[in-house]
């Protein structure tokens, strides 16, 4: 039911379902399933920057150590009388959050002798940007389609402290306007929540689109993929109708559903307006998607410039130029504050107390943040030479995995 026009851009729902589902998908879909896309470098073992993470035995540690059991105090195991039933219920979240949460860290020999001289070679060339991540002795390569966002177990308020901090503080909000459905209060429907959002300038009211729109995408996952039969034969993954309604559904959410839905669509314009963008650095002879497989290489850098031509044909694109076009120096400000806010959100994706969700999290705020980088560097795009290193404007191969998986999720 989500139909039509979508505020702030010239575009539609329909116009966007069709270029998507016919065209774009399918080619992305196997462009993510290739070697150079399907793993993924992260640091899951950073501790939280802004709170300490004491939740259900740090869930975080739960979720690939196991809680060895030995440890959780026999009276927690049995639920004894003599322990609190909220006790009983931590030790089993922390079991079912492990169960569910664990990354599959398995990677082939070849693979691993492939990361080796991937490194070396992302070394080698001139580095822009440098993911704090990568360096890391803790940091460590994973098979994303061995471990798909889907529903792991994590929920209730420490999920609900993310997505609150993430909202509350880093969305140019003032603390006394409530967005609309926030947990614990009387609420008028969102009435000043969106009245102050249409008097914002349009990079603010953009920046929480954005937002709004990841969390949307992750919500829909986390619906689709939802553990729907748990026995010791087998796990089934699939579509949780319930949960989805309870998010999305007109009635249940008070008109909130479908706007998240929209915003969803306007969070899909500006990355596929970032991938049109971006097509001159990787249309670059010298510019290769290097796995040491030559003809695969090859083959998988001519998918990746079809999908950018594609991007490039979409008639109906966001128009970026509207944002930070006013006043120089006021717009350098808010510029910045852009940068600063947005950072500030990658850095709460530590604080993600399951680690898959803590993967994609990282994952997906990297991807946006790489295609906001690519929306404020036209002119250096602009001035990229068509051989030797483009000194002005750079993608490490992390940015670049970042970027296209997150847009995959979409």
């Amino acid at each position: 039911q989500v139909t039509g026009h979508i505020d702030d851009c010239t575009c539609d729902v329909e116009t966007i379902d069709a270029f998507n589902n016919y065209k774009l998908f399918p080619r992305l879909n196997e462009l993510l399933e290739s070697d150079y896309f399907r793993y993924y470098k992260v640091n899951l073992k950073k501790p939280c920057p802004f709170w300490n993470d004491n939740s259900h035995c740090g869930i975080r540690d739960c979720a690939v150590k196991p809680c060895p059991t030995d440890e959780v105090p026999n009276g927690i195991r049995s639920a004894s009388y003599k322990y609190s039933e909220e006790a009983s219920n931590h030790a089993e979240e922390c079991e079912e959050a492990n169960r569910l949460g664990a990354v599959d860290e398995s990677l082939s020999k070849e693979t691993q002798r492939a990361m080796l001289q991937w490194t070396r070679h992302d070394d080698s060339s001139d580095s822009f940007c440098e993911a704090d991540d990568i360096h890391s002795p803790d940091a460590e390569y994973v098979d994303l389609l061995l471990n798909p966002e889907r529903y792991t177990g994590y929920k209730g308020p420490d999920a609900w402290k993310i997505w609150n901090s993430i909202y509350e503080e880093n969305c140019f909000k003032p603390q006394n306007v409530k967005r609309p459905l926030a947990s614990g209060r009387g609420d008028d429907g969102g009435h000043m929540f969106y009245k102050w959002l249409k008097g914002v300038c349009i990079e603010k009211r953009a920046f929480y689109k954005l937002i709004s729109g990841l969390h949307a995408s992750i919500n829909i996952h986390l619906s689709a993929r939802y553990l729907l039969q748990d026995t010791w034969s087998e796990k089934k993954w699939g579509p949780n109708v319930t949960e989805f309604q309870q998010r999305f559904d007109e009635v249940l959410t008070r008109g909130e559903g479908p706007r998240r839905l929209k915003n969803l669509y306007f969070l899909y314009l500006i990355e596929l307006r970032a991938l049109s963008k971006v097509l001159p650095f990787f249309d670059r002879p010298g510019f290769q998607l290097y796995t040491g497989n030559t003809s695969h290489d090859a083959e998988i850098k001519n998918l990746l410039l079809e999908i950018l031509h594609l991007a490039k044909s979409f008639p109906l694109h966001f128009d970026e130029n509207s944002f930070f076009a006013g006043n120089k120096k006021e717009a350098a400000k808010l510029k910045e504050e852009f940068r600063l806010h947005f950072k500030n959100i990658t850095r709460i994706m530590d604080c993600v107390g399951c680690f898959k969700c803590r993967l994609w999290g990282k994952l997906q705020t990297q991807g946006l943040g790489t295609v906001l980088k690519i929306l404020f560097s036209e002119n250096l795009i602009g001035k990229i030479p068509e051989s030797g290193p483009s000194y002005g404007f750079r993608l490490t191969r992390q940015e670049i995995v970042a970027l296209f998986n997150a847009f995959g999720r979409l």
